[in-house]
């Protein structure tokens, strides 16, 4: 049967790790995701394997012993691990989004402290930008920074951190008005501040606690998370970039690769939905034959596969724009909003051809069916990503007149 999703132009090592990556989702994580889920049960043995297959460093440059590998290598990566796990996808996603805005806005000692112990994966990166009140207007941000001779106090609340508790470097995006009068712009006066922390749960460092996993409808395994400052002390050297008032750039342009992710994700949980679809209706038999074999179920295949061969498109056009090193906002927009919402259909459907068996905990779909509705929010919700689609558009196609 001829695969769905393949990409077309790739090098021999990009197809080499992808095949490595796809026999490990196969032997390593398919086989037991679905009982890890069940139990919310963080996946280290999983982890320690990527670890040992360089992941955690596919994108970090060469100079700082990662792979110093594409975009688009990550995200066909991370779409083969998200049609094992989707879990597994976001704690690799949070760790590359801060070695991404390193690698793009660091110091050169910032660079040199961090990424080569990132591309080891012995340090793991998350960021936080969302607050319990703040939803998706990032302007919002109450939590703050205040400058203290060489180092600033930092205070506030941050909601839905990937990896809070497991990670020991978090990006956290605040407001600091030093240097930046009254009337200053919001999204101007922010700064991201790279903040260094022991893993676990409780106070984790002097002024910063983690006060344990928020328990999920789906997404499970991987730790999500609050993280609270109560005069948190960090060195003034830690501010990404060295200069206050760019994080909200910074942060915009690691969430453009954060959207490429999401999207690919989309594409590997739609596509095991897909697989596990097509499977089962060749396999349940009903009225004297396959299922698979009456037209309304090929109807539902039909429909299913033409949506996984389109996002996958969509997602490839927007990490290898990114690559390229033109503005992706569009295409990262529009691939995240269609990836997920076409996920969620495939998924349903897949989850129809089951019948009453998808209900069961004993099927993988039932599963898949919980997952696929956090794309529909992570990384900006599909009316976030509407707004950001529909300005670009206007601004490619201005009417002069």
């Amino acid at each position: 049967m001829a695969r769905l999703a393949q990409t077309a132009g790739l090098t021999d090592v990009q197809q080499e790790i992808l095949s490595t990556v796809r026999d490990f989702v196969d032997k390593e994580i398919i086989p037991v995701a679905t009982e890890l889920e069940h139990r919310d049960e963080y996946p280290q043995a999983i982890v320690d394997g990527l670890k040992e297959l360089g992941l955690f460093g596919l994108m970090i440059p060469e100079e700082y012993g990662g792979l110093g590998e594409s975009l688009l290598t990550y995200a066909l990566c991370v779409e083969e691990i998200a049609r094992g796990w989707m879990s597994v996808s976001g704690i690799i996603n949070t760790h590359f989004i801060v070695a991404y805005m390193l690698k793009q806005h660091g110091t050169q000692e910032q660079k040199d402290h961090f990424l080569p112990r990132m591309a080891a994966g012995d340090i793991r990166g998350a960021f936080s930008m969302s607050e319990p009140g703040l939803g998706s207007d990032v302007s919002a941000i109450t939590s703050k920074a205040v400058r203290d001779g060489d180092e600033y106090v930092l205070n506030g609340q941050k909601m839905w951190l990937t990896n809070g508790g497991t990670s020991s470097l978090v990006a956290v995006l605040v407001r600091s008005d030093e240097g930046h009068p009254e009337g200053t712009a919001p999204h101007k006066s922010m700064t991201t501040f790279l903040v260094e922390k022991e893993p676990g749960f409780g106070e984790v460092r002097p002024g910063l606690t983690i006060p344990g996993k928020i328990d999920k409808m789906g997404y499970k395994g991987v730790d999500t998370t609050e993280l609270i400052m109560d005069g948190l002390r960090v060195p003034a050297d830690r501010v990404l970039g060295g200069t206050t008032g760019r994080g909200f750039y910074q942060m915009m342009d690691g969430v453009e690769v954060g959207r490429v992710n999401v999207a690919a994700r989309g594409c590997g949980v739609a596509q095991r939905a897909f697989e596990l679809g097509v499977r089962y209706a060749q396999q349940r038999h009903t009225f004297g034959k396959a299922i698979a074999r009456h037209q309304a179920i090929q109807f539902k295949l039909a429909e299913m596969g033409t949506k996984v061969e389109a996002a996958h498109a969509m997602m490839v056009n927007a990490a290898r724009k990114k690559d390229s090193g033109e503005r992706n906002d569009l295409e990262a927009g529009m691939a995240k909003y269609l990836a997920s919402e076409y996920c969620k259909e495939v998924v349903e459907d897949a989850f129809r051809i089951h019948g009453g068996y998808g209900f069961s905990k004993e099927y993988e779909i039932e599963r898949l069916y919980r997952e696929a509705p956090m794309l529909l929010i992570g990384e900006g919700t599909a009316e976030i990503q509407k707004m950001i689609i529909g300005r670009r558009l206007l601004e490619e196609y201005r009417f002069q007149g």
